[in-house]
């Protein structure tokens, strides 16, 4: 393909080919809420270190095959439909080797791109494009491969007024892109890590002695009010985590009747009207809705970020005769 060619069957989102396809999703956002603003320092500290780690020293083939002074054109290509998720992270890899190189995105994060489809351009010397292609190609499908999951995800359950969380299963070094990559395909965001929310887990109950002596322990322990989040994995838990009132519940590993059971008595209770309902554990695609329509508000699913496969993008690049 001519990386000059057109564009073949890229739309935005809202214009669908097919009702049942990822850009299809009635709860999509809009594309530009996706120009993330990331610190420039850190990323480019950041996708230096990348570089680093294939590039080494330098960049022996490209050294003594391409003079310095050739220049090239090339193209981004999907070759499957996607959500497209990381741009601006595949532009500073190529801006951190030659701040000269012309980066088009001819699709914003947040976009369906179709198969083959050109979702970039880069114009310039050829060296610094055949250096920072894998780098830049393995980011962007990453970032682009959970953010069409994670539109799967949000498809599946639309109009049920369930959302779609991330979890902490993150790529380390990566945490910062990966959960960008869910928000652009329609999904929430969990606490950053460990500083910033208080998520009770099973085995911080099984140390402690059990959901009620744990909740109290927190409180006693919290130099000021904090959202209290407690992970409980049966009816009887629940009913304890409520008597001592807590501002979440996590289902964790129930069935979709379990939870509707769940969540019929939390919200019977006097403490429970206003708990926040999450599941977690054992969500796939293949039951999602059956856990939205139990009633839960959120759904937190680790393979958003641990398991999503790698969109397949291809790079293709002609010289640019002078």
């Amino acid at each position: 393909m001519d990386p000059r060619g057109g564009e073949p069957g890229n739309r935005g989102i809202g214009e669908p080919e097919n009702p049942a396809e990822i850009s299809a999703s009635p709860r999509q956002p809009d594309s530009g809420l996706f120009l993330e603003r990331w610190d420039t320092e850190w990323l480019h500290e950041t996708v230096q270190k990348f570089l680093e780690e294939d590039v080494g020293p330098g960049d022996l083939t490209t050294r003594l095959a391409i003079r310095d002074e050739d220049r090239a054109r090339a193209a981004i290509i999907a070759r499957e439909e996607i959500i497209v998720a990381g741009m601006s992270v595949a532009q500073a890899v190529f801006h951190q080797l030659d701040s000269q190189l012309v980066f088009e995105p001819i699709l914003q994060d947040g976009v369906c791109g179709a198969a083959g489809g050109v979702i970039a351009r880069l114009r310039g010397r050829a060296a610094p494009i055949l250096t920072g292609e894998r780098v830049a190609l393995n980011l962007l499908q990453r970032l682009s491969g959970i953010a069409t999951l994670t539109r799967h995800y949000v498809n599946a359950v639309a109009f049920t007024g369930a959302r779609i969380f991330d979890t902490r299963k993150n790529t380390p070094g990566l945490r910062q892109f990966e959960k960008y990559a869910v928000r652009v395909g329609g999904g929430h965001s969990h606490r950053a890590g460990l500083y910033d929310a208080v998520l009770i887990k099973d085995n911080h109950v099984s140390i402690a002695g059990g959901v009620g002596r744990v909740l109290r322990s927190v409180r006693a322990r919290s130099e000021s009010p904090r959202f209290i989040q407690i992970e409980v994995e049966s009816v009887d838990q629940v009913r304890e985590a409520l008597e001592e009132g807590v501002d979440a519940l996590l289902l964790d590993n129930m069935t979709p009747e379990m939870a509707a059971e769940a969540v019929t008595l939390i919200r019977s209770h006097p403490k429970g009207s206003a708990c926040r309902i999450e599941a977690s554990g054992g969500i796939s695609l293949n039951n999602v809705r059956s856990f939205a329509e139990a009633g839960v508000d959120a759904i937190s699913v680790g393979a958003l970020t641990h398991s999503a496969r790698a969109v397949d993008l291809a790079l293709e690049i002609e010289r640019e005769l002078e």
